[in-house]
């Protein structure tokens, strides 16, 4: 022991160079002998082969095997497990895939299935159109096959009708304006056969005269005739709508052009022109306009050669030149309700009713300020400025329509009954009001235009598609 220290000092001296880096190691061996061992790097060799004993040797094998098999046993658990959700998730997001494409494929079946159903319902209703069509021209009286005798030869006359013959003319051909004379014949009178208008004439009642009549006057309306129809709407946008008459009618448009406008849809613009009543009876419009605002509701009038209506969704007012194609005014009617505020009981947005008379340019409407009772206004035509105005008692909405005649105001009392009536004038001339109880008939059951025709003095209505007229009988006007 003291020989191995002796070296272990010797080496210290002789090498103090390498004094530093020196390490002595103290281990016991396998027999439990313990053992020193001196280490000294050498100066000038950088490595030397390590010669380990079959032992280590072995060791060091058998504890990579035992790495090898930890490692192995750790990861029983967990790569498995790993690679099966790596495998689901691969599974779910293709089942995904596939549920997205089947979803997109069966919305453009869906959006395909809409339109084809959309096409056949409009097949449908064109093929009750034509269905319609079709039954209307079966049921149309055929034409004569004989000549037809001219009116101006009386010596041909037949004698069955002489008696009535004065009267039916007085029908066919009647003043309807100041020294002007049109015939005012029924598109169903032009389509019969001669004989059976002479049967028409010989059983169709004309109320005998009472003495107080003067339909070229200004008197209180007394009767309203039987409706009469010139024509049927051909679709839905013709459920509702408006047709007029300038009775000061200017040029290029002549004194028997007739004017019609569907009033059904949110962009109403389109203003359909007839030469004449026939052509109207037959569809055949001369002139469409376009109109740059569109309309609102069935309150239409046509005068000295202009448009007048209400704008959509507003209180505005149009006056429309029909010859030069513009806008030639633009008023608000002031504090008038519009869009649905006071309409009349059928509804539509019908919240001014503009209309024509002997007097000139009316407006009907309400305002809060009325709480809902009719006003009245007289309107300049050329600037559409509020001339005069009457507030009634009459509540707007409790009325189905009104109309005005030598400025008079008359209301209808319902829309849709068959025989409903005139229940009320209010004349502006005296600003007083007064029940009244005259016939009137709604023969197709939802009428959503009246107005009084001063070109023909006849009235003017729109009955469920349908497009009629009335006679009517004055009073003679008393004298003041």
């Amino acid at each position: 022991m003291f020989l191995l220290l002796s070296l272990i000092t010797c080496s210290l001296l002789l090498q103090g160079d390498a004094q530093d880096r020196a390490s002595l190691w103290r281990g016991n061996d396998r027999s439990g002998r313990c053992h020193y061992t001196f280490t000294v790097p050498s100066p000038t060799e950088t490595s030397c082969p390590q010669v380990e004993s079959p032992d280590v040797e072995g060791l060091k094998a058998r504890l990579s095997l035992l790495e090898v098999t930890v490692s192995q046993l750790g990861g029983k658990g967990s790569q498995p497990l790993g690679g099966q959700q790596g495998a689901g998730s691969r599974a779910h997001s293709e089942l995904q895939d596939a549920l997205n494409r089947a979803v997109g494929e069966r919305n453009l079946l869906q959006g395909e299935k809409e339109r084809l159903e959309r096409e056949l319902e409009g097949l449908h209703l064109r093929m009750e159109e034509m269905r319609r069509e079709t039954e209307r021209l079966r049921s149309r009286p055929c034409p004569p096959q004989t000549p037809v005798v001219p009116p101006s030869t009386p010596q041909q006359d037949r004698t069955p009708i002489r008696s009535g013959s004065s009267q039916m003319s007085h029908l066919m051909t009647r003043p309807n304006r100041q020294g002007d004379s049109s015939r005012l014949g029924d598109s169903a009178w032009q389509y019969s056969a001669p004989g059976f208008q002479e049967l028409k004439a010989e059983v169709t009642e004309v109320p005998a005269p009472d003495g107080n009549e003067d339909n070229t006057g200004c008197g209180e309306l007394v009767w309203v005739g039987e409706p009469v129809t010139h024509r049927k709407a051909e679709n839905i946008a013709g459920k509702y709508g408006v047709w007029m008459q300038d009775p000061e009618g200017v040029l290029p448009y002549g004194a028997n052009m007739i004017w019609r406008i569907d009033t059904i849809g949110t962009e109403v613009r389109q203003l359909f022109g007839y030469d004449d009543m026939e052509q109207l009876s037959k569809g055949f419009p001369s002139k469409v306009l376009l109109l740059p605002d569109p309309l609102e509701s069935t309150g239409a009038t046509i005068y000295r050669g202009s448009l007048y209506y209400q704008r959509r969704l507003s209180r505005s007012l149009i006056r429309y030149d029909l010859a030069a194609e513009h806008i030639a005014a633009r008023r608000e009617l002031p504090h008038a309700g519009f869009h649905g505020q006071f309409p009349y009981s059928w509804g539509g947005y019908t919240d001014i009713d503009l209309s024509v008379d002997e007097k000139g340019l009316w407006a009907v409407y309400s305002t809060n300020k009325a709480q809902g009772a009719i006003v009245i206004s007289q309107l300049d035509p050329n600037s559409l400025e509020v001339k005069r105005s009457w507030e009634t008692n009459i509540r707007k909405s409790s009325v189905a329509n009104t109309f005005i005649i030598c400025g008079k105001l008359y209301t209808v009392a319902s829309y849709a009954a068959p025989d409903t009536i005139i229940n009320y004038m209010y004349d502006t001339e005296t600003s007083q009001g007064k029940a009244i109880s005259i016939p009137f008939k709604n023969k197709y059951g939802y009428n959503s235009m009246i107005d009084y025709n001063l070109a023909q003095r006849k009235l003017f209505s729109w009955d469920n598609f349908h497009i009629v007229s009335y006679d009517l009988r004055l009073g003679r006007q008393q004298a003041n």
